[in-house]
């Protein structure tokens, strides 16, 4: 995948785990994983907060903010 990579996580299990936090069986949160750029909290989250993390997420991008 070329450069730059941004991630954004979406909903309250991909952000920190969400109800199934501290389950031997679920992941506590993609950040553990890959670094995140953006978190769209929320369970189920609403559209506009999707679209509110998306236009922030470009913002970074447009001015050329590099990922962590």
């Amino acid at each position: 995948m070329p450069e730059p990579k941004f991630v954004l996580a979406v909903g309250a299990c991909a952000c920190g785990g969400g109800v199934f936090k501290g389950c031997y069986n679920a992941g506590q949160g993609v950040d553990n994983i890959v670094p995140v750029d953006m978190f769209v909290p929320g369970c189920p989250p609403k559209p506009e907060g999707i679209l509110y993390g998306i236009v922030q997420l470009l913002n970074k991008v447009r001015n050329n903010d590099k990922p962590k």
